[in-house]
């Protein structure tokens, strides 16, 4: 073995409070769902379910450092950066708000939501697991501007924008945390003591947020009630099977697999497209290998009580950009098993603002975003800005939603001629936003081969994305038969167009391909 090969590295510190306190982050929040959204009694969450999901995450971050450190001994360096792995946020609230939350209204029955999340994640889980045998396949024939665009799309939407917004609803401590991560990451100033720049972030800003409270202003929400409460949940729990709950779930098998199908293609290119970013960052892993571990670390997630997946997270550049290895993966998935197995996690939902936390997302959304003009040729930055369009368009149905839900109403109710007078075109948005990876994907690779002067293949895409629509696997709300047909039938014209296309000369140099630099 080559003994430069460690485990640890210095920058590993800056790494694991970076992805540590992400999957911390997403652990309080969907902690926050389960207990105040579906209303499950603080004896099984705390239990069992957030037992499950702590061993799930475990056997991910541990996992995927393994991987690094085989590359790392196979390529004889000590400079590869692991997988980051993580609980799947479009999970968290499409599982609960679409899937558990209808069935406890229905039954009134928080264990029947439950029993319904556990089947869902089960059902999703296999079809990821077996679309690692074709990822390669895809990887390859795809082009890098689609896979990283489409990527840079759910960056900018699902991980900068909320966090974005709540840092600017209490600057105090947003904006303060904010700028000593830019600071730390961006800017590589160094902290007395050589401190990490997360933890000096998380810790000013509960330090802001503690003093607010002894000011009596009340920035970040904590209180000294809060913390007292919370100490008296510590104990001691693992994971053990729920094989009774997961087989109980199999009522709602035919009202979960409509959805679960299209989410887990969704995982599936969303766990290629990271594969493809660590790629462009220097370290080349086994996509087959990634994505099949997401899917078997998911269900073994379920199998416990776990009704959120696993996932291959977004940021594996920003992570190695502050020197997060092996290491840093290692830690993240001790911490979990230790906050979840002893009922900590409570405990630091009271100490510290999350809004001190969720910087670090900005940062990672930024990254990766820039990553997907980078790391592809400069000609190919069109394709990028078309692949970002559906995510755009998922990203603002989820906002309207929301808002007419907080009124009670919905779109349907309100109209759409009316809501296309105040310049909400609806019924566009939910077309683009169904499937919205796969569809900014599908964008992307057409425009990509289109450049090329490769008019052929852009008609192959073109007729894939017929079929897919076809079935509803993009641009529809489930799987299903002639979901949107028109939409379908306008994919097929395009194909036809481009096939055509290959009988016309076309403008400028007999390639269209040009460098990164």
């Amino acid at each position: 073995m080559d003994k430069s090969v460690s485990w640890w590295e210095p920058g590993d510190w800056n790494g694991f409070f970076g992805l540590g306190t992400n999957v911390l982050v997403n652990l309080l929040v969907l902690t926050g769902l389960l207990k105040y959204v579906i209303q499950i009694p603080d004896a099984v969450l705390f239990g069992t379910i957030l037992p499950a999901i702590g061993l799930m995450l475990f056997l991910g971050n541990v996992y995927y450092a393994l991987m690094a450190r085989r590359l790392s001994e196979k390529e004889g360096r000590n400079d590869v950066t692991a997988l980051p792995s993580g609980p799947s946020v479009p999970h968290m609230f499409f599982v609960v708000f679409a899937i558990m939350l209808p069935i406890k209204a229905g039954t009134g029955q928080w264990q029947a939501a439950w029993q319904a999340g556990m089947i869902w994640v089960f059902v999703e889980g296999i079809i990821l697991f077996l679309c690692a045998f074709i990822a390669p396949t895809i990887r390859k024939l795809t082009p890098r501007a689609a896979l990283l665009g489409t990527l840079a799309g759910i960056s900018i939407t699902f991980i900068s924008m909320r966090p974005a917004f709540e840092i600017a609803e209490t600057p105090i401590i947003g904006f303060v945390s904010m700028a000593i991560i830019f600071a730390a990451w961006y800017g590589s100033i160094r902290f007395p003591g050589n401190l990490p720049g997360g933890l000096v972030a998380i810790g000013v800003g509960t330090i802001l947020a503690w003093l607010s409270y002894s000011f009596g202003w009340g920035f970040g929400g904590v209180t000294p009630e809060s913390v007292k409460g919370s100490i008296s949940s510590l104990g001691f729990s693992f994971a053990w099977f729920e094989l009774g709950n997961l087989w109980a779930g199999r009522e709602y098998f035919a009202l979960v697999i409509v959805t679960a199908v299209p989410f887990g293609i969704y995982d599936f290119i969303e766990a290629m497209d990271n594969v493809e970013s660590a790629s462009a960052a220097g370290d080349e892993y086994s996509v087959r290998e990634a994505v099949g571990a997401e899917g078997i670390i998911s269900l073994i997630g379920t199998l416990l009580g776990s009704p959120f997946a696993n996932a291959v997270y977004i940021g594996h550049p920003g992570w190695k950009s502050i020197g997060g290895r092996v290491g840093y993966s290692l830690a993240t998935g001790v911490m979990v098993l230790v906050l979840t197995w002893l009922s900590i996690v409570p405990l630091l939902l009271s100490i510290i603002p999350v809004v001190a936390i969720i910087p670090i997302l900005l940062y990672i959304g930024a990254l990766i975003g820039a990553q997907a003009f980078q790391a592809t040729p400069k000609n190919h930055a069109p394709a990028i800005v078309l692949a970002l369009v559906p995510n755009l368009a998922a990203w603002a149905k989820v906002m309207i939603d929301g808002a007419l839900g907080a009124a009670g109403t919905n779109a349907a109710a309100v109209g759409m001629g009316k809501l296309a007078g105040n310049g909400v075109l609806y019924k566009g948005l939910e077309v683009l936003a169904g499937g919205a990876v796969v569809t900014g994907l599908l964008w992307g690779a057409m425009v990509v081969f289109l450049i090329e002067r490769k008019p052929t293949a852009a008609g192959n895409v073109a007729l894939i994305a017929a079929v897919a629509t076809f079935f509803g696997f993009i641009h529809g709300s489930a799987v299903g038969w002639m979901v949107s047909p028109m939409v379908a039938l306008s994919y097929l014209l395009v194909a036809v167009m481009f096939y055509g296309f290959t009988k016309l000369e076309t403008t400028g140099s007999e390639s269209g391909q040009a460098s990164a630099e």
